[in-house]
């Protein structure tokens, strides 16, 4: 998966863990587990793609050929 399609990624998962944090604050009590269970699922997703593309960026840096 290339860089650019990472940062798409990473854009998607903000996107969702947004939603999903403004629809906690709004849900009814009995909502919340399934609301909060949901998030942290969401969250893990986008500190992986975080991390992914936190390594395309370190490792790109290094030189090729010695």
């Amino acid at each position: 998966m290339s860089l650019r399609d990472l940062a798409r990624e990473l854009y998607r998962a903000q996107q969702q863990v947004e939603r999903l944090e403004k629809l906690l604050l709004a849900a009814a009590p009995e909502e919340e587990t399934a609301i909060q269970s949901e998030l942290q699922d969401a969250r893990a997703a986008r500190q992986q793609l975080q991390k992914m593309i936190d390594g395309r960026k370190d490792s790109s840096s290094l030189p090729r050929r010695f």
